[in-house]
């Protein structure tokens, strides 16, 4: 069963082979003349040529950590804005004008002329190719590739020079725009925010003029104020009361030197006399000594008692000065005047107007000490209320001051970004960051399109399919009986005898002469179709 299964196979792809040998003159003329038709209108079409030029995209040599650039898009992101600004419908149509591209075409040609030639151009004639290096996540790029499809070389180049030139001007325009509108925004904002805190210290110096005293800051030193009025109130107290008990013991002197001079005046003894003022030293130095018991040397009544005690030792001199006086004006009053002798018997006056005079100070010391306290207390009471109302303004002037903190914060955080906008554009004079033409646009000497081996190929290759279908369809309309094997699919009986076909030496010759023609065209097509397909190589 093999063995028939194997010769059935067999059969078929011979008779397959018998079928391309039969009409392998159809398959071979429609391969060569497919392929010579469309080899020769291959050299008819129109030829472009395509220049190239390398722009290198430099990278900023200085981290960006130290100085921040004005622009935050990465390179790719700077290319594809760029190339939108160049490869624009005024641009190219400046370029199609200026260089007379795609001109107008009349008859037929007019059919293969674009509708729009500045999206012919785009779409078609122009290519930019970014290069770039790393990992595919994180590709860096270093340059592009511009490249130009134009009819001649020339052209071509020319055309890719005013292109490759536009991206590096546009890269310049950009990145002085970039600055530009960085150092105007900046200055803008920064005027914005200048203003903005002047208004807002306006605001501050205000409140702090109106409620000067009150403030937060003067708290302490309204609390040492106070503390010192509290202490000259203290001490004016004290004062006014060493004031007060030495206007009580003037008077009393006075009183008593008036009772003296009273008993002159009668012819009495009973004047101040040193005994009587002893009594009055020892009364008082017993209450002195009482009063230190209680109380310190610096307390009023202490005070008051040793200046009471030093003004009566005083007296008591002044008092026995003065009765030494008087015994010897006693005794030789018979060669005074008599008005003399009546001013003694009446009193020494100095004494007397010495206490009348230091009492009249005591009264006019009094009335400035109560002035003083009663201004010591208008100045306390003023502290207080400043004391009391600092709370109140504390609360407002944190509101205030709010809004002047965050005016002076945004105003310095401009500020600083302005430096540092300024910072990167010194940077960028100094080592611009721009487009260079690392390889200037190409002269080319081989044409980009058509590739004529490809469409000689082609050509061929379409010219063996249409062989192909025209042999197969030459063969499922031809209903001729061939061999035996044909017959059985037609008639049930069996072959029993087959004529052989009789050849004669002629038809020999003939059948010879018939094969080297055959192979000679066959080499011929075959010659045609090797040169055709170098030649096509060779000019591209």
């Amino acid at each position: 069963m093999f063995d028939d299964m194997q010769g059935s196979q067999t059969r078929a792809a011979g008779d397959y082979w018998e079928i391309v040998r039969r009409h392998r003159w159809v398959i071979l003329g429609c391969a060569f003349c497919c392929w010579l038709l469309v080899w020769g209108v291959g050299w008819l079409l129109p030829t472009n040529w395509q220049s190239d030029a390398i722009i290198a995209v430099p990278q900023q040599q200085i981290s960006s950590a130290l100085v921040q650039p004005n622009s935050t898009e990465n390179a790719e992101a700077q290319l594809q804005e760029i190339e939108g600004q160049v490869l624009n419908r005024p641009r190219l149509q400046n370029i199609i004008d200026e260089n007379h591209l795609y001109p107008k075409h009349h008859g037929l040609l007019a059919l293969f002329q674009p509708a729009d030639p500045v999206e012919e151009m785009l779409t078609k004639d122009i290519q930019v190719v970014p290069t770039t290096v790393g990992p595919k996540n994180s590709e860096m790029l270093t340059g592009f590739t511009i490249s130009y499809t134009g009819p001649t070389p020339a052209l071509a180049q020319k055309v890719d020079q005013d292109l490759a030139h536009l991206f590096v001007q546009q890269n310049i325009t950009t990145q002085q725009q970039v600055t530009k509108n960085a150092t105007d925004f900046f200055t803008t904002q920064l005027d914005d925010a200048q203003q903005d805190l002047a208004r807002q210290e306006a605001a501050v110096k205000e409140f702090k003029n109106q409620h000067l005293g009150q403030l937060p800051d003067q708290l302490s030193s309204n609390l040492q104020i106070l503390s010192g009025l509290q202490t000259e109130l203290q001490n004016n107290q004290n004062a006014l009361s060493a004031a007060e008990q030495q206007q009580t013991y003037l008077q009393s002197v006075n009183e008593q030197y008036t009772v003296a001079q009273s008993s002159l005046g009668d012819g009495a003894d009973s004047a101040v006399t040193p005994s009587t003022l002893d009594k009055q030293l020892k009364d008082l130095q017993m209450e002195l000594a009482q009063e230190r018991s209680e109380y310190t040397d610096n307390y009023p009544d202490v005070i008051a008692l040793k200046e009471q005690i030093e003004k009566t030792k005083e007296l008591k001199k002044q008092t026995e000065k003065e009765i030494a006086s008087q015994q010897k004006t006693d005794k030789g009053a018979d060669g005074l005047p008599l008005g003399a002798t009546a001013e003694l018997q009446n009193g020494a006056p100095t004494p007397m107007m010495q206490i009348q005079s230091q009492l009249k100070a005591n009264q006019v010391e009094i009335k400035s000490l109560q002035k003083q306290q009663e201004k010591i207390k208008e100045n306390i009471d003023n502290v207080q209320k400043r004391l009391e109302a600092t709370p109140q303004v504390e609360q407002e002037l944190s509101g205030i001051m709010r809004g002047y903190d965050e005016s002076s914060r945004n105003y310095d955080a401009l500020l600083q970004k302005q430096q540092d906008s300024a910072l990167a554009a010194n940077l960028q004079q100094v080592q611009p960051n721009l487009y260079a033409i690392a390889s200037p646009p190409s002269f080319p000497l081989t044409p980009a399109a058509p590739n004529h081996l490809l469409i000689s190929l082609g050509g061929l290759a379409a010219g063996i399919l249409i062989g192909l279908m025209v042999t197969a369809l030459i063969e499922f309309t031809d209903v001729r009986i061939r061999k035996e094997s044909d017959l059985e699919g037609v008639i049930t009986a069996r072959v029993l005898v087959g004529i052989p076909n009789m050849i004669t030496p002629l038809g020999n010759r003939k059948r010879a002469i018939h094969r080297w023609i055959e192979r000679a065209a066959v080499v011929a097509m075959l010659v045609a179709v090797i040169a055709g397909n170098i030649y096509a190589f060779y000019r591209g």
